[in-house]
């Protein structure tokens, strides 16, 4: 997930340096969206990997 996020994140900068506005701020939007999802998925794995087993 975090490798999708910096995949974007670097489309995202190569076409606002090439002019390409549109496309550059949808694809920093799907990289805000992939890392927020990534941030929430690893807290969760973090937070249940530490319950003791019954």
């Amino acid at each position: 997930m975090l490798g999708w996020a910096i995949t974007f994140l670097i489309i995202a900068i190569i076409a606002a340096v090439l002019g390409f506005g549109g496309i550059a701020g949808a694809a920093s939007g799907i990289a805000q969206i992939l890392f927020i999802v990534f941030l929430v998925l690893f807290v969760v794995s973090l937070v249940m990997g530490r319950r003791p087993k019954p």
